[in-house]
């Protein structure tokens, strides 16, 4: 049962584990999950509440934050504490020796199986998912490493982000894991290319851009999942990050109608400046239902219902948008491209609008929403 007034626990390991994850140690990576939510983790003695967590095993980081406010508490993986929240000295010392293999599991103890498949709730995301919790040897650490990969982000994405760059993003991740590479110098990599992009599409050099574009594309998932999965986010770099990702796009869609020009495609006047206030005023507006449905309602737009989360695969976003200006330049029509952009972008900001406005009957209704990932 959840407990907001219980005191903040400690967060302890039990046990060693000499296995690399991520390029740092079991115990390495549980200080950082420590840090990161804002627990001690130094000994907090024999009497104050701590969370023990077993280093024979590693685990999403979203079980602590579960067990933070859950005191008596434990996570077990086919019936091993991995995780315990206990609340005394007493329960803390039968259950550091539960963990090490030499006394049963504590009794009168709230238990919650890792494997099992009703999963917990994500408060903050408002949904429900299976958080791993996995013996954390040699042999295991590529399926962990993926496990908490995927795990790293929470939300709905886009179909390229989901679908197309898994797999390199992973692998260029790992890379970075151990070479020690952090997230602030893979964004400031990927910024320096989003410039790149946006003067190659001003000139019309638009496969030039594009391939700049999709590698500064990938980098933009790089960042933030190596953030998640080295534990190192920090507020600068989500910043920066997220700074990047909502200024840079209006540059390309200008950058780009712009250097049909130059390619030998050049828009009319007026079409020019249709599109420009189409994709400016769509873009501006779009982002403003979405904040606007987060305060309202307490979670995105995109996670309401089942066609939200499909509509977010393809509305007007950057990547769905790349490759409607993909398909223009294979056909060698660029201007076509941006056009398809500008009403892509108009008939994503009607959809948004008209889920805005369904929201709020159902809740003038009586109705509590809620989202169906719950």
């Amino acid at each position: 049962m959840v407990d907001s007034t219980a005191p903040t626990p400690a967060l302890c390991t039990v046990r060693a584990n000499d296995t690399l994850l991520w390029g740092m140690t079991n115990a390495e990576r549980i200080r950082r999950i420590g840090v990161s939510q804002g627990l001690a983790t130094d000994d907090a003695g024999d009497t104050g509440p701590v969370i023990l967590a077993n280093l024979a095993y590693a685990f999403d980081p979203v079980w602590i934050a579960h067990l933070k406010t859950r005191p008596g508490t434990v996570v077990t993986r086919t019936g091993v504490p991995v995780l315990a929240h206990v609340r005394n000295a007493d329960e803390r010392a039968r259950m550091t020796a539960a963990m090490l293999g030499e006394a049963p599991l504590v009794s009168g103890l709230t238990v919650i199986a890792a494997e099992a498949e009703e999963g917990i709730l994500n408060e903050a995301l408002r949904k429900r998912e299976r958080p791993f919790a996995e013996l954390l040897t040699p042999a295991a650490v590529p399926a962990i490493e993926r496990a908490s990969y995927v795990g790293a982000y929470k939300g709905v994405t886009d179909l390229l982000t989901k679908y197309l760059w898994p797999e390199w993003a992973l692998a260029i991740t790992r890379v970075c894991a151990r070479a020690g590479i952090t997230p602030n110098q893979v964004t400031a990599l990927g910024s320096v290319l989003c410039i790149v992009a946006t003067v190659a599409f001003w000139y019309g050099w638009f496969w030039t851009g594009l391939a700049t574009g999709l590698f500064f594309m990938v980098l933009d998932t790089v960042d933030g999942k190596l953030a998640r999965c080295t534990i190192t986010s920090s507020k600068l770099g989500n910043a920066w990050d997220h700074g990047v990702d909502l200024v840079h796009p209006p540059f390309w869609w200008w950058a780009w109608a712009a250097g049909c020009a130059p390619y030998g495609r050049p828009l009319e006047d007026g079409v020019f400046w249709a599109v420009i206030g189409t994709m400016l005023f769509g873009y501006v507006a779009q982002r403003l239902i979405e904040g606007a449905f987060i305060v309202r309602f307490g979670m995105h737009i995109h996670v309401w219902e089942r066609f939200d989360s499909w509509f977010r695969l393809i509305t007007a976003r950057r990547n769905p948008n790349m490759v409607i200006l993909f398909a223009g330049l294979l056909v060698m029509r660029p201007d076509w491209g941006i056009i398809g952009v500008a009403v892509w972008t108009a008939i994503s900001l009607v959809v948004h609008m008209v889920r805005l406005v369904q929201a709020m009957l159902r809740k003038a209704k009586g109705e509590t929403l809620v989202s169906w990932l719950a």
